[in-house]
C-alpha cells in the first residue's frame, strides 16, 4: 500500500522556503543530483543543499551556463545532460557510474513547460520526452549507485490536472496543444515516482511528486508576457504581482522537504506541496491537491512498461 494523501502535520507551509525546511538538518556526506540545478527553483535548490552540507551534482545542457551560476557555492560540481537525447543520458550516467559514488538524493527538477511543438529523438513530443522519458532513463540508468534510503523526488506540477496521460495520442500526432502536453508530462512525472516507490521500497528508495507552487522563473520563457501581465501575474515591469505566487526560495521548499525530512522517513508514493502530503481532489476550481488518476498503481505500471519499451531503460527488469 502506498502512502495516504493526507497532510501530516509538518509544522511549514506555503511561504516556508528552503532554508527554513533545512534548519537543522545536516546533509554533510551526503551526496544530491538536482537537474537543472543551475536556474531558477534548481538553483535555489542547489544552494539550499550545499549550505546544508551536500555535495550536489548538476547535469546541465548548457554546461557553461551552469558553472556560471554556480561559481562560489561550495560543494557543486556540472556535468553535461541533456535529457532530450538518450546517448547524453546514458554518457552522463556512464561517467557518475565510473567514479563508484552513491547517491542520496535526486531531484528531478529541470523540465520545460508550454513550448511550442517540437520533436526530439524519435519524433517524440518534448515536453513528455524531457520532463518525464529523459529523468525516467537517467533514474533507471544511476539505479546502481542509489543508496539503501536514497530519496527521489519528481518536480510535477498543478498543472497535472490538466490533462492524464493520453495513451491513444500520446506524442500529439492528432494535433498539439501546448497545456494538454505539459498536463500529461505532469502527470507522468506523478506515475513515475508512484511506481518507483513500489518497486524501490524493498532496497530501501523511496519517491515522491510534488508542486512547488506557482513562481515566475525562466520555465516562462515561453509564454507571451503581455499575456502574464492581462492575468495579473506580473506588471508591465516584470515585477511579481500575484498575491498567491511564491519567491524562488519558497518555490524550492517542497523538493528540499520531500528529499529530507525526517517526517516522511518510511513513507513514500505520496504527492506533496507546500511542504506536505498534499490532499486529492475532484475539484475543477483552484489547483490545490492531486488527481487519483495520477496516483493510480495500474496507470502508473502501464507507464513504467511504455517508458522501458520506448527508451530501452528499465532498472528492474528480470
Amino acid at each position: 500500500m502506498g502512502t495516504p494523501q493526507h497532510k501530516i502535520g509538518s509544522g511549514f507551509g506555503a511561504r516556508s522556503t528552503a532554508d527554513d525546511v533545512l534548519d537543522g538538518i545536516d546533509l554533510s556526506g551526503r551526496l544530491a543530483l538536482v537537474t537543472g540545478g543551475y536556474s531558477g527553483l534548481g538553483l535555489e535548490v542547489t544552494r539550499s543543499l550545499a549550505r546544508a552540507g551536500a555535495h550536489v551534482v548538476v547535469p546541465a545542457r548548457r554546461r557553461a551556463t551552469a558553472q556560471e551560476a554556480v561559481a562560489g557555492i561550495d560543494g557543486v560540481e556540472v556535468d553535461e545532460l541533456d535529457l532530450a537525447d538518450l546517448d547524453s543520458v546514458r554518457g552522463f550516467a556512464e561517467r557518475f557510474l565510473a567514479t563508484g559514488r552513491r547517491i542520496d538524493i535526486v531531484i528531478n527538477n529541470a523540465g520545460i513547460m508550454a513550448c511550442p511543438e517540437r520533436r526530439v529523438g524519435p519524433a517524440w513530443e518534448s515536453q513528455f520526452a524531457v520532463n518525464h522519458l529523459g529523468h525516467y532513463a537517467l533514474v533507471g540508468r544511476l539505479w546502481p549507485a542509489l543508496a539503501p534510503g536514497a530519496r527521489v523526488v519528481a518536480v510535477s506540477s498543478a498543472g497535472h490536472q490538466l490533462s492524464d496521460v493520453r495513451w491513444d495520442d500520446l506524442h500529439f500526432e492528432r494535433g498539439y496543444d501546448r497545456w494538454q502536453a505539459y498536463g500529461q508530462a505532469k502527470t507522468a512525472n506523478v506515475l513515475f515516482a508512484t511506481h518507483l516507490d513500489a518497486l524501490g521500497r524493498d532496497s530501501g528508495v523511496r519517491a515522491f511528486s510534488l508542486h512547488p507552487g506557482a513562481i515566475i522563473t525562466p520555465l516562462q520563457r515561453h509564454l507571451d508576457r503581455a499575456d502574464m501581465v492581462a492575468k495579473g501575474w506580473i506588471d508591465e515591469h516584470g515585477n511579481v504581482v500575484h498575491p498567491d505566487f511564491k519567491t524562488p526560495q519558497q518555490g524550492a521548499a517542497t523538493s528540499v522537504w520531500a528529499a529530507t525530512s525526517p517526517l516522511l522517513a518510511g513513507l513514500g508514493g505520496a504527492y506533496c506541496e507546500d511542504c506536505d502530503i498534499a490532499e486529492l481532489t475532484t475539484s475543477d476550481e483552484g489547483w490545490s491537491g492531486v488527481r487519483d488518476y495520477a496516483l493510480d498503481p495500474d496507470r502508473a505500471a502501464r507507464l513504467w512498461a511504455l517508458s522501458a519499451e520506448l527508451t530501452g531503460v528499465d532498472a528492474f527488469s528480470a
